[in-house]
Formats: structure tokens, C-alpha cells, sequence
């Protein structure tokens, strides 16, 4: 009685224990952890993942289901979006649980489709087969209340430092917003690399916030800069006109 007494409060003081123990359980990883490595077959070949990105900004999409509906208009979406990512540094990998056959044929109708009056336009980012959802569960994608071997619309942004950074999941009959996927990625880069805020529906170009003071002493010392670019609403809430 006591073992199973000590067993049941290791398992609910350390529920990642479950996780590493069974390889059927999954879990969300949490913002600032480390981003699961896999390795698996893509439209593009083999990836080792993070480490075929080394350095870069990474984006995983998962979806439900090749050769339906919203997914593929995600995808041609994504595709209209691939150079402003490429020209972002960041590296696009879209997976689900479907087979690398499947994944093939899709994207080879997805390149003949004019969509929104736009020419087709050709995906250049790899679909990963995720057939035994090894991936899936790592990341917490896999399965929900109707079904467990299909993927959610989930997102994950990744930092250079392999480290997640922003994480999405949408319901199925739910399309993403791929220009918010976009912006995101915009305000995260901002945030590392100028140490601001981004305010809500901030857009790129716009100004941005500085961490707020600790002290109204603090915020008197910001008052005496007289920097032009730098104004306040109070005392709690200073924003920058340039990052």
C-alpha cells in the first residue's frame, strides 16, 4: 500500500515521469523548454531536427489530414508566405500523420492550384510522415476527443536556441492565420533582439514597450532622459517610437 501510496505522488508531482517512461503518452512542451529532436522522412528527404536549422528560427505546423479541405488552404497560404519566412531566417516544417506517398501527391496537386487569383505557387518546405506519431506525441499534437491518430492544427515557433518560443493550436475546423504566425515571429525577433514589448496588435513598424520601471523613482529617472523617442501614459507604461 505504501509503494503504491509513494508511486501515485511521484506520478502527480512529476508528470513528465509518465511521459519519458511510455512512449504512448504525450505532452505539450512549455514555453522556454528545449524543442524535441526527431529524425524522419520528408517530401524533401531526411531531417534531422533542430539540428539541420542550426542557428536558425524554426516553425513546425501540424494539420489533420492530407487532400483536405482547410489544410490545403493552409498550405497554399503558407506557400504565398514562404520567401517572407525564408527572408525572416526562419525555416518552415509542416507534419502530420499521413504517409510520405500521400504527402508526395499532395503537394504535387497542391503546385498546380491558383488560389485567390494568385499563380500557383511551388512548396519549397519539407511534409514529414509521422505515420507511428512519434513526432506528434513528443510535441503533443496528436489526437483529441473524436479520434487519436490525427494531428491538431498545432504551431510551434522555435528559437536559434532550439528553445519553443510561441506555441498555437487551433480546433480542426478552424483555419490558421498565417500573417499572425508571421507577425508573431516579427515581435519575438524584436523582443530578442532589441530587449522591448510588443504591445496588443502591435504590427511591425509601429512602436513598441520597454520592460515597465520597478519604482516610481525608476520611472522619474526615464522622465529625465528627455528622449524624443521614449513616452509614457503612466507611470507603469512606457513605449519607444523605434525599437
Amino acid at each position: 500500500m505504501r509503494t503504491f501510496i509513494f508511486s501515485l505522488v511521484l506520478t502527480l508531482a512529476m508528470p513528465g515521469l509518465l511521459t519519458s517512461q511510455n512512449p504512448c503518452q504525450t505532452r505539450i512542451p512549455m514555453l522556454g523548454e528545449q524543442a524535441p529532436s526527431f529524425t524522419a522522412m520528408s517530401t524533401m528527404g531526411k531531417i534531422n531536427f533542430p539540428d539541420d536549422y542550426y542557428t536558425k528560427w524554426k516553425i513546425i505546423f501540424s494539420h489533420p489530414a492530407d487532400f483536405t479541405p482547410v489544410c490545403s488552404s493552409e498550405l497554399l497560404e503558407l506557400a504565398a508566405l514562404q520567401e517572407d519566412f525564408d527572408k525572416l531566417g526562419a525555416k518552415l516544417v509542416v507534419l502530420s500523420t499521413d504517409g510520405l506517398n500521400s504527402h508526395i501527391s499532395w503537394v504535387q496537386s497542391l503546385d498546380t492550384l491558383k488560389y485567390k487569383d494568385r499563380n500557383p505557387e511551388k512548396i519549397n518546405f519539407p511534409l514529414v510522415a509521422d505515420e507511428n506519431h512519434a513526432i506528434s506525441r513528443k510535441y503533443g499534437m496528436v489526437g483529441d476527443t473524436n479520434s487519436s491518430t490525427r494531428d491538431v492544427r498545432g504551431v510551434f515557433i522555435i528559437d536559434p536556441d532550439d528553445k519553443i518560443a510561441a506555441i498555437f493550436f487551433y480546433p480542426r475546423q478552424t483555419g490558421r492565420n498565417m500573417d499572425e504566425i508571421r507577425r508573431t515571429l516579427v515581435a519575438l525577433q524584436t523582443s530578442a533582439n532589441k530587449n522591448v514589448l510588443t504591445p496588443a496588435n502591435w504590427l511591425p513598424g509601429q512602436a513598441v514597450m520597454i520592460p515597465a520601471p520597478q519604482t516610481t523613482q525608476e520611472a522619474e529617472k526615464l522622465n529625465r532622459k528627455n528622449d524624443p523617442d521614449l513616452y509614457s501614459l503612466t507611470w507603469y507604461m512606457w513605449f519607444k517610437r523605434k525599437p
